[in-house]
């Protein structure tokens, strides 16, 4: 039992996110029982003939009852009930974090409700798929990745350096910001980058004069991607854009004026400009590739969906 970081962990919300950490936590031998809750009936049974928690629970109250560590896993748009819920059964001592792809929200939906004793410290692993579900998850899910935590400037510096600990243990690295900084980085790396994503496959969709047998059939190597992201959860996604609204709509901004530039180059025949923009997009992605965030191999590195189980 030397290995155990927290004897109890409940994971609220057992999707995609959810699952992984039970999976991964689970192959580092640093938690003890993993409770959890959804409010899914189906959800519940899957999770526990999966064996990613020893007990699901219909209410986050009850999940988080003698938990050291409480991870919230559910779209950022109920954090603040949430919080509001299980605050009179959260243990002294316990760390309350997150995993969404928003932070300033969330510190001020659930800050107010964490008691005295009780450590809250915002988080982030910047990892997942389009997949969701408990069955999505798996181990490595994290391995390699970052995970951003953004503490509040009088949080507990060892319940920080624990769950800098935990994170680390379960496959990532770690960086700590602010969370008005942390929601400027991820609105132009993945929330714009998802917005686009979504608009790109509409706009095909409903193009008159191309049927959707063709967007289908002829779905060449760009578009298909833009699909794959466009798969992501939309409740999720509502909530990052709800909740990020400042940051995205400034990145939007700049991606709507440089967009112009790429647009009077084309209209003005200007390869010169195109070429110099190109190649410096180019770069940007040898430099994801030389950083251990994705690999050159074909398909963009990504694995079939067979290897993804742990």
């Amino acid at each position: 039992m030397s290995g155990i970081m927290f004897k109890r962990m409940a994971l609220i919300g057992i999707g995609l996110i959810g699952s992984s950490i039970s999976h991964a936590a689970r192959r580092a031998g640093i938690v003890g029982d993993i409770t959890g809750s959804s409010s899914t009936a189906a959800t519940r049974a899957k999770a526990e003939e999966l064996g990613l928690v020893s007990k699901a629970y219909e209410t986050a109250a009850e999940a988080v009852k003698d938990a050291d560590l409480i991870i919230l896993c559910t779209p950022i748009g109920v954090y603040g009930k949430i919080a509001e819920d299980i605050r009179p059964f959260l243990k002294p001592g316990a760390i309350v974090t997150d995993v969404g792809s928003v932070k300033a929200s969330v510190v001020r939906d659930i800050a107010p409700h964490i008691p005295d004793g009780v450590h809250f410290i915002a988080g982030h692993p910047i990892a997942g798929t389009e997949q969701s579900g408990p069955e999505s998850g798996f181990a490595e899910l994290f391995d390699g990745r970052w995970c951003i935590l953004t503490p509040e400037p009088d949080a507990d510096r060892m319940a920080l350096a624990r769950l800098e600990d935990f994170w680390t243990k379960l496959g990532s690295q770690v960086e700590i910001m602010t969370p008005e900084h942390h929601d400027l980085v991820l609105g132009i790396t993945s929330h714009v980058p998802h917005l686009i994503a979504f608009n790109i496959v509409n706009t095909a969709a409903h193009l008159e004069r191309v049927t959707d047998k063709e967007v289908i059939k002829f779905s060449a190597g760009g578009f298909r991607d833009f699909t794959r992201i466009a798969a992501s959860d939309p409740v999720m996604w509502r909530d990052v854009f709800l909740n990020n609204k400042d940051a995205v709509l400034e990145m939007l901004g700049r991606f709507s004026e440089d967009l112009v530039v790429l647009q009077r180059a084309i209209r003005f025949g200007d390869g010169e400009t195109l070429e110099r923009l190109f190649g410096e997009a180019r770069a940007v992605r040898r430099g994801i590739i030389q950083a251990g965030q994705d690999t050159n191999a074909p398909d963009f590195g990504r694995r079939p969906a067979s290897d993804k189980q742990s």
